[in-house]
């Protein structure tokens, strides 16, 4: 499991409208990024936190930081839960589970004493310099973005 301090594992991947995003792209134009990777996409729990970024959205843009989505959804089901949801972030296409195998969440679960693979929820801030300030593996999606926010000193518009 990543540790902050960790130099953040760099990808090159598909978004939902087939174009390739890189690590080494948001970084050289200066921006940090904040990197979450969820289950599935339309369930409640997933539906909550990626509304929860949405809402967020311009506030971590003010201070500096991208947001990008990462499940191991097809770009057709992304695309329907961005339009469903307003989402104004890309959504990262992880079919082959290449980012989500480099940033240790794709992992053993277990629900209903059922054991079987799958995304744990999970959120990663990359600064600036490439190196991770948060790793945060088994988040809850209810009140995680607020929390994140308290974490890296970033004023909500809830707050005013």
């Amino acid at each position: 499991m990543l540790k902050p301090g960790q130099k953040a594992p760099t990808f090159k991947a598909k978004t939902q409208n087939d174009e390739y995003v890189s690590l080494e792209e948001i970084l050289a134009d200066g921006s940090g990024l904040v990197l979450f990777f969820y289950p599935k996409d339309s369930t409640p729990g997933c539906t909550k936190e990626a509304c929860d970024f949405r809402d967020a959205f311009s506030d971590f843009e003010q201070s500096g930081y991208k947001i990008l989505g990462v499940s191991k959804d097809s770009a057709g089901s992304h695309v329907r839960f961005m339009e469903n949801n307003n989402l104004q972030y890309d959504l990262i296409v992880d079919t082959d589970l290449a980012v989500q195998n480099a940033y240790g969440v794709w992992q053993e679960k277990t629900n209903y004493g059922k054991t079987y693979m799958g995304t744990v929820r999970s959120t990663f801030v990359i600064e600036k310099d490439g190196v991770l300030s948060v790793a945060n593996y088994n988040v809850r999606a209810t009140g995680h973005v607020e929390r994140l926010s308290k974490e890296l000193g970033i004023a909500t518009s809830k707050e005013e």
